[in-house]
């Protein structure tokens, strides 16, 4: 988002708040000249130029110099140069150019108590100056306050307009920031995500391998079909766990966007896998796996899909790995506004069961749907991973 002093070239961004005194003694410079033109080319009838109403002149303009720094005591100075200048007769300023520019100056920089008895003291002091005057005109008093009225709305417009343009340079820097945070967090959650899935894809497949390779030897001597089989489940695990880590390493490579949002994401399973997954295990480790399902399926969120499905796979390597079970039973409990996950094996209990980064990960993915998670010793001994995770249609309400 461009703010209205980001449109301004960057050489005159940098001189302009530079160079103060240097506007400001222009400025002083001009005021001075046009004060000085009225003497300079007096006329007929007006009275001539002295050198004390020239310096009279001068204490109108050359104040103007500091008006930035000290606005008060530049407004004062001049303010006591014009009417003397004025009733001193020579000649008494036409326009009083000094007065506009102090009064454009304490609207614009001074509080709002000073800059308004600035005001209505000029105005009084016009009116009364007039008042000693002879052969005055009505219009002349007209033009003289309408000068200095003009001047003081012209000051107000620019305060505004300043106060305007900070608060639109505050709100990009804020949308700035705001920006970069949530780039940085969708960064971090990206991470985190190919973080668990790395570990999931991995241990799954690694612990499936390590059990089929241990049972090798065994069965080579005992079985050579059956060994066959076994090495070629060896050789699939493999390749699928090099196929899902080449596209993790795909997507890492690939840079993410401005919006902070992954440009692609990899293809992730679902509740409909869990039955494959299943088969998969039962058949590379021996493990007597079982899936049981009631209920009438609900749909799922896409994340909610993929955090179901790594559940069941984290806990069932878990329980190859750790709990040295003969039997595991999954459950998959369909309900209204939920779906209930249960992995329970019959091995060594929770004194076996880690507490690292794969029951961690189970609860870091309950929650992030919007769910929970149990895991602790079953009822009958073993292990148990019970995880409840909320429906499409309840899951904006179960995240809050």
């Amino acid at each position: 988002m461009k703010t209205p002093r980001s449109l301004l070239p960057p050489a005159l961004t940098r001189w302009r708040p530079a160079t103060p005194y240097v506007l400001d003694t222009a400025l002083a410079a001009l005021v001075l000249f046009a004060v000085s033109l009225q003497w300079m080319f007096p006329d007929e009838g007006d009275d001539p130029l002295s050198w004390q109403g020239w310096l009279l002149g001068a204490a109108t303009a050359v104040p103007l110099i500091w008006r930035r720094r000290t606005p008060c005591a530049t407004a004062c100075a001049v303010s006591l140069a014009t009417p003397a200048q004025a009733l001193y007769h020579a000649p008494p300023p036409d326009v009083m150019y000094g007065g506009m520019v102090v009064l454009y100056t304490m609207a614009a920089q001074t509080r709002p108590v000073q800059r308004r008895l600035m005001l209505t003291g000029w105005i009084l002091g016009v009116v009364i100056t007039m008042q000693h005057q002879s052969n005055q005109q009505p219009f002349e008093y007209a033009f003289h306050l309408m000068g200095l009225v003009s001047a003081y709305a012209l000051g107000v417009l620019t305060r505004v307009q300043r106060a305007y343009t900070a608060e639109l340079e505050d709100r990009a820097g804020r949308l700035e920031r705001e920006r970069t945070a949530d780039t940085a967090r969708a960064r971090a959650e990206e991470r985190a995500r190919i973080a668990r899935d790395m570990h999931d894809i991995l241990v799954h497949a690694v612990s499936l391998m390590v059990v089929q390779a241990e049972a090798g030897p065994v069965v080579v001597r005992k079985d050579p079909d059956r060994a066959e089989a076994t090495f070629d489940t060896i050789a699939s695990t493999g390749r699928e766990a090099m196929e899902q880590l080449r596209r993790i390493l795909g997507v890492l490579k690939e840079e993410l966007p401005p919006d902070g949002q992954p440009v692609s994401r990899l293809p992730q399973p679902s509740v409909t896998a869990l039955p494959e997954l299943v088969r998969q295990v039962r058949q590379s480790t021996g493990l007597h796996a079982e899936l049981r399902t009631s209920g009438t399926p609900r749909p799922l969120s896409s994340d909610t899909e993929v955090a179901a499905y790594r559940v069941v796979q984290e806990a069932l390597t878990n329980t190859v790995k750790h709990a040295r079970a003969s039997r595991a039973l999954v459950e998959l409990d369909w309900a209204d506004d939920h779906v209930s996950l249960t992995v329970t094996d019959d091995g060594r209990g929770p004194s076996a069961g880690p507490g690292g980064h794969g029951l961690i990960g189970i609860r870091e993915r309950a929650v992030a749907c919007g769910g929970s998670a149990e895991t602790g010793g079953a009822p009958g001994g073993g292990f148990r991973v019970a995880v409840r995770l909320p429906v499409a249609g309840d899951r904006e309400g179960a995240l809050g």
